[in-house]
């Protein structure tokens, strides 16, 4: 019996250390003086874009513990009553060890499970290179009070290269880490400053592993890439020179009206709205240029970006437009908007009597030069 009873508990135990963990357990310890009782509390981000509270917890000689059912890898925060700043942990199944002094919870140690260890080696080495900009800055900051021109030029010289630099670190880390969540945070950091090219970024994507692509995070940088190579397409379909792309939406007496119907010799399009102040400005010069040459072959249509229907009737009236009007009421979602790439309005496309783009966002003397040009 004794001999089958070893094996036995030999498989017992090297099963139980290879089954993954069901729910994560968080221990924290706090340095300095931290009164038992004092509250620790868990947040996220929730769908408005705040931290919300999912957790709290009591401190006991300097401790405190969370506990959870199983997740997948997501940023959370923790923050300990009436002190400053926070803690950022990856909440994952698993055991996570964090240490962190009072007055400077962001500087917490966290280690224990694959997504801290790795989020913990990249804030180590991002905040290397922060010290050294921290140190460049206050060196110029020296110089400029000094009036040292030299020196503020070569250390001018040196932030940009270790700005260059950093840029680097951040796709080499990427590349280095498809494992890493971190890797999908910071692939959404880089389409927002927009210093990587829309195709870089969409094989960084691809360099993700499966259980990070199958994130939220990443889900999320999927979509944004995708939107950003959508709006290059289109931006390459509305250059001067390109044939106009039809579209057809609904006027504000429900008639449905196409671009291609109303081509004149010369057709503005013109992206506005009734909240828009730069384009209601605007819309006193358009209509005496409307005034002055429809009869002559001026046809403009105006595809407004507004969601209230009502403020976008009277806006027409108040503001005496007296072209076609169309709109889906979508404001940017709007349709057209994406199909000519408009992210900013007022925006405006010129077409000849072929409909091919001709220029592009002229306003108040350059737009009736250039219809002059071509109608008189």
């Amino acid at each position: 019996m004794k001999r089958i009873l070893l094996p036995l508990v030999l498989i017992i135990t090297l099963i139980a250390c290879n089954q993954k963990p069901e729910g994560y357990v968080i221990n924290g310890t706090l340095r300095g003086d931290v009164a038992d009782g004092t509250q620790v509390i868990l947040k996220k981000i929730g769908e408005n874009n705040q931290p919300v509270a999912i957790d709290t917890v009591l401190t006991t000689g300097g401790t405190y513990t969370f506990s959870g059912k199983p997740t997948t890898p997501e940023l959370h925060y923790i923050f300990v009553d009436k002190l400053p700043g926070y803690t950022v942990v990856v909440l994952e199944n698993g055991e996570i060890e964090i240490s962190a002094q009072k007055d400077s919870l962001n500087l917490a140690k966290i280690k224990g499970t694959i997504q801290n260890d790795i989020f913990s080696d990249y804030m180590e080495k991002s905040l290397a290179m922060s010290n050294r900009a921290m140190s460049i800055q206050k060196d110029l900051q020296k110089a400029n009070i000094e009036k040292n021109d030299a020196v503020i030029s070569a250390l001018s010289d040196e932030m940009k290269e270790l700005q260059e630099e950093h840029k680097d670190f951040e796709i080499d880390y990427i590349k280095a880490n498809p494992n890493g969540l971190i890797s999908a945070l910071l692939i959404d950091k880089a389409i927002a400053s927009r210093v990587v090219p829309t195709e870089d970024l969409k094989a960084l994507y691809e360099g993700l592993s499966p259980e990070i692509k199958s994130n939220k995070v990443a889900e999320n940088v999927l979509q944004r890439i995708s939107f950003l190579e959508e709006k290059a397409s289109n931006g390459q379909n509305t250059t001067v020179g390109k044939k106009a792309p039809n579209f057809s939406a609904k006027s504000p007496e429900g008639k449905e009206i196409a671009l291609n119907d109303i081509l004149g010799k010369v057709t503005l399009i013109d992206f506005w709205a009734a909240w828009c102040k730069p384009c209601r400005a605007e819309n006193p010069n358009v209509l005496a240029v409307y005034k002055k040459y429809h009869k002559k072959g001026l046809n403009i249509i105006g595809v407004s970006l507004d969601k209230d229907g009502e403020q976008w009737k009277k806006a027409i009236l108040d503001d005496k437009l007296e072209w076609n009007q169309v709109s889906n009421l979508a404001y940017f979602n709007d349709e057209i908007a994406k199909l000519y790439n408009v992210d900013a309005i007022p925006a405006a496309f010129l077409l000849d009597e072929n409909g091919v783009i001709i220029a592009k966002n002229l306003r108040g003397d350059a737009l009736e030069q250039k219809v002059a040009e071509l109608l008189n």
